[in-house]
């Protein structure tokens, strides 16, 4: 185990509805790390995710988080969790940038008399501008493109001084512009702020090109290593034990989908 290991997965093992999403499973990650975690829809992203927020329980196996062998609420606390559906807020909920950041200074001593401090208000202005969203501080989120309404609720999670971001899927329904500015803006949380960062996404070549390291998982790990030497179509097909249907010559340069791995050319 590496010294600044910051999560450690231990032969891990997850049940869910009484089926085995999880099959155990190993990985470690170091802080200021940026990890990207790819596989079909089912395969165990968002699973693993919960397992290490200590929302779902394992079936067989264990967590250690900041070298906490059974994780305690202050281990959980510098976890910063962004959800699939976090930035989705409907248009009749008004809450602007500033108060939606606020929201990620709020614990269990201050949840009932959520009066601010300057101090957290110092947390909530620094985690705005990390974002670059000072210009619309105080814009509804509901009025916010895709990409800052992203970018805001990183903002929440960076307010609680969180220091390892999971984000599962932050780039759908992010339009291509905002979506490369948002992966520049994760790559500087993690180079210049030390940020550790876990994410879950199905755009592999926005990955690939992000992330240090790649993990695909389908119930088990089939690849973790470098994002530079993550398999090429024919050798993730062999991986997920896919046989060829069609003797036709598979191209590299073709955009490809876990879910299925259909091609769509450029």
């Amino acid at each position: 185990m590496h010294a600044d290991s910051l999560l450690v997965v231990e032969n891990l093992s997850v049940k869910r509805s009484k089926r085995v999403v999880l099959d155990s499973i190993s990985l470690t990650i170091n802080c200021g790390e940026f990890v990207g975690l790819v596989g079909p829809n089912g395969g165990g992203k968002t699973t693993l995710l919960l397992t290490i927020l200590g929302i779902l329980k394992p079936s067989r196996g264990k967590i250690k988080l900041f070298g906490d062998n059974n994780p305690s609420r202050s281990s959980f606390r510098k976890i910063g969790w962004v959800s699939q559906h976090a930035s989705n807020i409907p248009k009749n909920i008004k809450i602007t940038v500033k108060e939606l950041v606020q929201l990620g200074t709020l614990n269990s001593s201050n949840m009932f008399w959520p009066i601010i401090s300057d101090e957290q208000t110092k947390r909530v202005e620094k985690a705005i501008e990390r974002v670059g969203l000072q210009s619309v501080s105080d814009t509804n989120v509901s009025n916010l493109s895709g990409g800052q309404r992203q970018r805001a609720v990183i903002a929440r999670a960076l307010a609680s001084e969180a220091e390892f971001i999971l984000l599962d899927e932050p780039l759908v329904g992010v339009d291509r512009e905002s979506r490369n500015s948002l992966l520049k803006f994760l790559d500087n949380l993690c180079h210049h702020y030390q940020k550790t960062i876990l994410m879950v996404s199905h755009d592999i070549t926005a990955i690939k090109q992000t992330s240090h390291r790649m993990i695909f998982l389908e119930e088990k790990i089939g690849f973790d290593g470098p994002a530079s030497s993550f398999p090429g179509l024919a050798e993730l097909a062999n991986i997920r034990g896919l046989q060829p249907v069609h003797n036709d010559d598979v191209s590299e340069n073709k955009i490809y989908q876990l879910e299925d791995l259909s091609l769509i050319h450029i």
